[in-house]
């Protein structure tokens, strides 16, 4: 294993002080416990709060600040932050109009935030993010997993946020958007977590990982590697069952890097599902492709589409300044 790093287990807390230093016109890190919050809080709004293992960033300490979230708790490299991370995030930025958690469909996030919110006195609501089609294509079920979905659910709730939409607004917001999105990934590597030294899953280099999750999950299935025209088919393919748009339908086209591939390959994937859109009858209004929900140096891809709105595009417009999003 070559990474830079000093000891595996200070990675986390001293890539977080480099965080800080590098924006601290955006975020405050705080290190006992660990969390990051915008550097002037807003205390007359709801709060948003997210967070989980690190080693996806940007997602979520990079979407930290005007019009996203107000807080953000890195865990371990792939390991859910603490309860008391997370309650430690609310009580600085919390305040009277309430706190709402946006939590990916993972165990240990799910349980962990669950713990934080127990013990909150302030008000304060939740939204659990699941958008990955490739472990149950028939809805949103308890086993489907948070993806790059994550991402689109923080911004247009968080421009809704800012401009003083009410706790359970921003809920009901946050559900919906959830409701209108499918995520689904392909790995063509594996990753290899700081502290165990070693690639997570083994895979052949004539072979790719389809339907994988984040931290490296197994996917639908084990496949031999196809061109990206095939690739491509296959998850706009199940995307579309799941979201069933109908023609005329605007959408927002989201191609993220799992944090090893190139822009010129997602540009490539961008330009490949637009057509299946365009054949689909479906018109991508709007876009964002990059490194934004990665998974350490996997090579791999995945495919967000949002079915939009009014409502929905003007917050996805709404204006924004965090250190890995802003216009």
């Amino acid at each position: 294993m070559k990474k830079f790093a000093n000891l595996p287990t200070d990675l986390v807390y001293e890539s977080m002080l480099g965080f800080g230093a590098a924006h601290a016109q955006l975020v405050t890190v705080h290190t006992d416990p660990l969390f990051v919050t915008r550097r002037n809080p807003n205390r007359s709004k709801v709060a948003l709060i997210s967070g989980g293992g690190s080693g996806h960033e940007p997602l979520h300490t990079g979407f930290v600040g005007v019009g996203m979230l107000d807080a953000a708790c890195p865990g371990q490299v792939f390991t859910s932050p603490t309860p008391n991370q997370m309650l430690a995030a609310a009580q600085a930025v919390a305040s009277e109009a309430g706190v709402l958690f946006i939590v990916k469909n993972y165990a240990g996030d799910v349980m962990n935030f669950q713990m934080a919110m127990d013990m909150m006195d302030t008000e304060f609501a939740s939204v659990l993010v699941n958008d990955d089609v490739s472990v149950d294509a028939g809805g949103h079920s308890a086993d489907r997993r948070g993806m790059a979905g994550t991402l689109v659910v923080e911004k247009m709730v968080g421009a809704a946020a800012e401009r003083g939409a009410d706790l359970y607004a921003c809920k009901r917001l946050g559900d919906q958007v959830n409701a209108r999105t499918a995520s689904m990934g392909v790995a063509l590597s594996s990753c290899t977590v700081p502290e165990a030294g070693v690639a997570t899953f083994e895979i052949g280099p004539g072979e790719m990982e389809v339907g994988v999750g984040i931290h490296g999950e197994p996917g639908r299935r084990r496949a031999a590697f196809q061109p990206a025209a095939a690739i491509v088919e296959e998850l706009m393919g199940a995307i579309l069952k799941d979201l069933r748009p109908q023609r005329g339908q605007e959408v927002l086209l989201h191609v993220n890097g799992l944090g090893g591939t190139p822009l010129m390959e997602l540009y490539l994937l961008f330009h490949l599902a637009g057509e299946h859109l365009a054949r689909a009858g479906l018109v991508p209004v709007r876009s964002l492709v990059g490194n934004y929900t990665t998974s350490l140096e996997t090579a791999g891809a995945s495919v967000t589409v949002t079915l939009l709105n009014d409502e929905l595009k003007e917050l996805w417009d709404a204006p924004v300044a965090t250190p890995a999003l802003r216009w």
